[in-house]
């Protein structure tokens, strides 16, 4: 493109669906090019911008969690993702989650009509010219001849981890004389289906899971799998104990189906009580579809048929789509990026979304409104900014920018999601967690919003 004026946002992901859409708002011309579906990646199943590929879940969405800080933020910045997963929700108890067909038709949409955003349906194989501002936002399935000149650009080598999705079921299989709908401690509405099983039923099934054939993959060997342990295949929980799992995504605390009698009777409770739980959570407003919460797989589909229909209230489960693995890929960070999210070396390339090393979706929107917000700004002949490192999403880009511990040793690098320990202390310590956390959280969106009214004076 070469346009001094205009801007090149590289991958239609999260990250560059809101990057996109910030330089268009403020009345810069914009470039997105997307390589679907000219060629295909392993994971995506539609043509859509903003895919949500592993789980259709944004996180905890009550703002004294870290990830419903980090959506609340992006709703005062003006998210143009967050705002469409908000009207695009469906009941998660205390997750937002969203009809991921919907909310990516939409997005797709929204850019599609804007005046000032040109799409271009074609692979990007190589970075653009030194004098055209760019943002790359190819996410961890950056396409190999793109990954290979980011490589040469840098001189660095890529740190890499594997990911899965949960397979997806229809509603209607669900059998609902053994399943039933409730949310964990009752936080909101019944909005999980809940498959109990008993210690026998537990560990046959985490035999299954040990005893079955994992799809095969091209660019890893199974067994050296290098995973990101907040997103592990459950195969891989059950070979790491015997309870891994019931203390991770099967974990039956906090879950009591009425039918088994009251729950405040101690030793009903201690007779009726699951020893474990899978839960689903629904993909659509209408409940047709539900994902597997947590199921994350890499075996292989007639496999996780034949597994996952032996959880209680599974047996006829109707499958959609199977859960895959894929390999994800992000760049040496701490050693390329200003907080700025511009690249040292060059000023008018800057990267965003989990190609950088944030892990998630709401950090990789974050990741995508600071670069396009910043690809605007230098397009305007206006200084970059840099978010609070008080608030999470200034916590987070800062983590995988200026962190002086991994600059010299980034090979310690690890993707990281939103966290309340990425942020400097409070001037008080504060015990209780919770009203710790809310702390956090007024001081970051009062710091926020002092930017913004500064930001909108600099303008």
């Amino acid at each position: 493109m070469g346009d001094p004026n205009s801007v090149l946002v590289v991958g239609a992901g999260l990250a560059g669906t809101e990057a996109a859409w910030q330089i268009a708002q403020s009345g810069v011309p914009v470039t997105l090019t997307e390589m679907r579906p000219v060629k295909r990646s392993p994971a995506h199943h539609s043509n859509s911008f903003a895919e949500l590929v592993c789980s259709n879940s944004f996180g905890a969405k009550n703002s004294d969690r870290a990830a419903g800080l980090l959506h609340q933020e992006l709703r005062y910045l003006n998210s143009v993702v967050i705002e469409t997963a908000d009207i695009h929700s469906v009941p998660a108890g205390g997750a937002l989650a969203v009809d991921r067909g919907k909310f990516s038709e939409e997005l797709t949409q929204k850019l599609i009509s804007h005046p000032l955003i040109s799409i271009e349906r074609k692979e990007q194989k190589y970075l653009s010219s030194e004098d055209q501002i760019t943002v790359i936002a190819t996410g961890p399935l950056t396409s190999k001849s793109l990954a290979d000149d980011l490589i040469a650009f840098t001189g660095l080598e890529y740190c890499h981890f594997f990911d899965a999705a949960s397979p997806i079921i229809t509603g209607e299989s669900i059998d609902n004389e053994i399943a039933f709908r409730a949310s964990r401690y009752d936080k909101g509405d019944a909005d999980y289906f809940n498959c109990p099983m008993n210690k026998q039923q537990y560990l046959e099934f985490r035999e299954a899971l040990l005893n079955s054939e994992k799809a095969e993959q091209k660019d890893f060997e199974a067994d050296s799998a290098k995973f990101f342990e907040g997103c592990l295949p459950i195969e891989e929980l059950a070979r790491r104990g015997e309870d891994t799992m019931r203390y991770g995504p099967l974990k039956p605390i906090g879950i009591w189906d009425p039918r088994w009698g009251d729950l405040n009777d101690l030793e009903i409770r201690r007779e009726k009580r699951a020893f474990a739980i899978v839960q689903l959570r629904k993909e659509d407003k209408n409940g047709q579809l539900w994902n597997l919460v947590g199921f994350q797989t890499n075996l292989k589909w007639g496999e996780q048929k034949r597994v996952i229909r032996m959880i209680p209230g599974l047996a006829n489960a109707e499958f959609v789509r199977y859960g895959v693995m894929h390999r994800n890929t992000f760049i040496e960070s701490p050693k390329l990026l200003n907080a700025t999210l511009q690249f040292r070396s060059r000023a008018k390339l800057l990267g965003a979304g989990q190609l950088t090393g944030t892990e998630g979706y709401a950090a990789a929107v974050a990741g995508g409104w600071l670069a396009g917000t910043n690809a605007a700004r230098i397009a305007k002949n206006q200084n970059p900014i840099t978010l609070p490192i008080t608030t999470m999403s200034g916590s987070l880009i800062n983590f995988v920018s200026e962190n002086k511990s991994l600059e010299k040793n980034s090979s310690q690098f690890q993707p990281m999601p939103p966290n309340f320990g990425l942020l400097p202390p409070l001037p008080e310590r504060i015990r209780d967690k919770r009203t710790r956390y809310g702390a956090y959280r007024d001081r970051a969106i009062k710091d926020l919003i002092s930017m913004l009214k500064l930001k909108s004076k600099i303008i």
